[in-house]
């Protein structure tokens, strides 16, 4: 066996003072360590880490949110002051793209002085403040949404919700055992179930799923993110945007995954040195914010939207004044955001917003 690393050292002596620890528990630690974890301690992001985001595949994706925003700041009735919040923003590139698009309207920037950027991880916050140093003021952290002044406000979460963590329980013939991590007796991180039936939990079950077959996995997250979201925007003459890859219904089976230097691993492999995500249930999101009193729009598939955002468009604009090879990029980078293949994101990745129900229809998510 290998030598742990100072992470796995840590879960390992965690598990050995309080016993095995659950799913959602070992995925915080591995994120979010204040030493250790993979967020805090790197840039994770483009050819040389880990995993490429969609901002990073091309400026047509950022700069279409910057439009979709100035769009949604009209249907807020232009108001003279409000915030621009974005939830894990990466490396800024997201941000910087939008607002070079936003700058075709120069009272919506007026209107945002300062960026909002909710980012917990010291070297991404460090890489953001280089990226959008040019910036006539520089953004503001906040660990957390709630710590951002209230006020109308339009939120942006792309790839956010996937890294925030999940419990998984098991069905057995007494009932829906969590998920949890152990050392097992042969020296390694394992998966064990918890020894007693989780308390009630059919009854938190979406109905379709009450009558689950033995050994089958349910995932879930806590709702304090979305309903964060749906309180601040419902009645706050406001809006949110999250893009994120999932299902569109509540469902069985196990998502969880690693990644490393752009391929996958085992979750329960080196702590903190890979990526961890799941699938983001788009009905339990869609559920916890509107019943903060947010207005649902969608979920509809990312190349859906971007197409009716003008993705295609903005695409043959490009590649009018580019090179032959820049233009191969163009329509490679467009297949990647928009394709319905396995190794595009245009039909795994789903695009849904809550907004005050008083701003009507979104950009995108027309009926």
């Amino acid at each position: 066996m290998t030598v742990p690393g100072p992470l796995e050292s840590e879960i390992r002596r965690m598990i050995a003072a309080t016993g095995p620890m659950p799913v959602s528990r070992y995925m915080e630690l591995c994120l979010a360590h204040p030493q250790y974890g993979y967020y805090v301690s790197r840039d994770p992001l483009g050819a040389s880490g880990d995993f490429i985001t969609a901002p990073e595949i091309s400026q047509m994706f950022g700069e279409l949110i910057g439009l979709w925003m100035t769009a949604v700041w009209r249907l807020m009735g232009s108001p003279a002051e409000f915030r621009v919040i974005e939830l894990g923003p990466g490396r800024g590139t997201l941000m910087a793209d939008a607002l070079r698009a936003a700058g075709a309207v120069p009272a919506f920037v007026a209107a945002a002085p300062s960026i909002h950027l909710v980012e917990i991880s010291p070297a991404l916050r460090a890489r953001q403040a280089q990226t959008l140093a040019h910036l006539p003021q520089p953004p503001v952290w906040h660990d957390t949404l709630v710590e951002v002044p209230p006020g109308p406000a339009i939120i942006v979460a792309n790839e956010f919700f996937d890294a925030l963590p999940i419990h998984q329980a098991v069905k057995r013939p007494d009932g829906w055992h969590e998920r949890m991590v152990h050392v097992a007796a042969d020296g390694a991180l394992a998966y064990t179930l918890g020894p007693d039936p989780i308390a009630h939990f059919e009854r938190l079950l979406p109905p379709h799923l009450r009558d689950a077959q033995n050994d089958e996995l349910f995932e879930w997250r806590t709702d304090h993110v979305a309903m964060d979201i749906g309180r601040r925007v419902g009645r706050a003459n406001s809006a949110a945007l999250v893009i994120d890859y999932g299902h569109l219904r509540s469902d069985t089976g196990d998502t969880l995954q690693a990644a490393a230097r752009h391929a996958y691993t085992d979750p329960l492999l080196a702590p903190g040195l890979a990526d961890l995500t799941a699938h983001v249930d788009f009905q339990a999101l869609a559920n916890a914010a509107s019943a903060m009193g947010a207005e649902v729009h969608g979920p509809v598939t990312q190349g859906e939207w971007l197409r009716r955002l003008g993705i295609v468009e903005r695409a043959q604009a490009l590649k009018a004044h580019a090179t032959g090879a820049q233009r191969h990029d163009i329509d490679a980078a467009l297949d990647r955001l928009t394709g319905a293949g396995r190794t595009t994101m245009g039909e795994l990745f789903k695009v849904i917003a809550f907004a005050d129900p008083r701003l009507g229809p979104l950009p995108g998510f027309e009926r």
